[in-house]
């Protein structure tokens, strides 16, 4: 069985984009993004530097449609499975959803340019941030977050927890970080997935009645409790509250693993979590899809962990033709 994850914010690296525009309609793709994230995404993911890209409002649509284009060439002429698992880390769930059909694109990006801007604006409103702890006994990273005063907004599984809090909050925990743990701060600019993000919440409730959610045509995974989202609207709730909610990726690694799901393709910007997938889904195969020239070598990943459906994923009249699962 397959899972196709999609990675977060902090995955991305300067002109990785670059060689995606070479494959034959990737260009016109992005063009047609950047025009829904009001943003110029083939400057950012090819020549924007670090700190640009670093900057939420950027960052969050950039990956977005960095999987989004990816996923259109990976299924060109094969759609996936109807057996396939899809699932996102924070940012990467927008992605998730829109490949499994719960959103159109237009939708995604529509969702994600306003996530993006009303997170950094929240963000601004306090200087807050973001740190790794990797390593030591759950328990004791727990309770040396919380007497930092931070809260665990990610539990990614494999040994890592990202605390998130205030810049003073943050320094008190590297300075008492937990037994055997390393501490190490994260390049996003905000508490993501904490009560400093509520300001967004009310933003993407703005935004609902203007968003077309479907049943997902894949199963579907939410970052709340790591199961399948029952349909559209119940995602859509899910992808709200997630903006200041912690996320549970280690309870997604559980139910791929409960569900026998034996290979694991990360869409772009991948090595997050197929990294993560390394330490928390021991004897699951994976296969962190980076540059087009890797593409033959997917679709090979793919097929290897698929039963092919002859009918593929069947469209419904909620799915608009320019979704990319087909």
């Amino acid at each position: 069985m397959l899972a196709i994850v999609c990675p977060g914010q902090g995955s991305q690296t300067p002109g990785f984009l670059s060689p995606w525009l070479d494959v034959p309609g990737v260009a016109e793709h992005l063009n047609l993004l950047s025009d829904i994230a009001k943003l110029d995404l083939v400057a950012h993911g090819t020549t924007s530097d670090e700190e640009t890209i670093k900057d939420t409002a950027v960052a969050q649509p950039l990956i977005v449609a960095a999987g989004l284009i990816a996923a259109r060439a990976l299924m060109a002429d094969e759609p996936l499975d109807l057996s396939t698992v899809v699932a996102g880390h924070s940012v990467g769930e927008i992605t998730a959803s829109a490949i499994a059909g719960a959103l159109t694109e237009n939708d995604a990006m529509a969702f994600v340019r306003e996530r993006a801007n009303a997170m950094a604006q929240a963000a601004a409103q306090t200087p807050t941030g973001m740190s790794a702890v990797l390593g030591g006994g759950e328990a004791e990273v727990l309770a040396a977050i919380d007497a930092a005063g931070l809260t665990p907004a990610n539990a990614n599984g494999g040994g890592q927890i990202v605390a998130a809090g205030t810049f003073d909050q943050l320094q008190k925990l590297a300075d008492n970080p937990p037994a055997k743990a390393r501490v190490i701060p994260l390049k996003v600019a905000g508490a993501f997935h904490t009560e400093h993000m509520a300001p967004a919440v009310s933003v993407l409730e703005s935004l609902r009645p203007q968003l077309s959610p479907a049943s997902p045509a894949l199963t579907l995974l939410s970052n709340n409790d790591g199961e399948p989202v029952a349909g559209g609207e119940q995602n859509l709730d899910s992808l709200i509250a997630q903006v200041s909610r912690p996320v549970r990726w280690d309870l997604c690694m559980e139910e791929l693993l409960s569900v026998g799901v034996t290979g694991l393709l990360e869409l772009p910007p991948a090595g997050t979590l197929t990294g993560l997938a390394k330490r928390g889904m021991k004897g699951v195969a994976t296969m962190a899809l980076k540059s087009p020239d890797q593409l033959e070598q997917a679709r090979a990943f793919i097929a290897e962990h698929t039963q092919q459906t002859p009918a593929g994923v069947v469209l419904t009249n909620e799915h608009k033709s320019g979704d990319i699962h087909q």
